[in-house]
């Protein structure tokens, strides 16, 4: 994966802000990022009590990375009713995954730059 294999699901400019364009900052709040996807991800289901929880965090923590359409996502189901919450978790499994893909794309691409560096 490269740059050219990101699909939009994460505004980049957004952590590049926020990080001061430190390329070492913004790999560490990605491998946090990365991190918190995996704790919080079995928890993405109707069955599990936590559930609203997890996509609470998910929420907070995408939108601090650029991950818009997730965070909006999120909020969405996180106030959503507890009848339509498989459904919604779908959703942000869905949209999780393709942030997931757009991080890891750009991950490598720190990594490459850091290679030439």
């Amino acid at each position: 994966m490269a740059a050219r294999d990101l699909t939009g699901a994460v505004d980049f400019t957004v952590l590049e802000t926020m990080t001061g364009g430190m390329d070492d900052v913004t790999e560490e709040v990605l491998g946090l990022f990365v991190q918190q996807a995996a704790l919080w991800s079995p928890l993405l289901d109707a069955a599990s009590e936590g559930w609203r929880d997890a996509v609470h965090t998910i929420r907070g923590a995408s939108a601090g990375i650029g991950a818009n359409d997730l965070a909006a996502v999120c909020a969405e189901v996180e106030h959503g009713d507890q009848a339509l919450a498989s459904g919604g978790l779908e959703r942000v499994r869905t949209v999780l995954d393709a942030a997931l893909g757009d991080i890891a794309a750009y991950r490598h691409e720190l990594m490459l730059r850091s290679l030439k560096g």
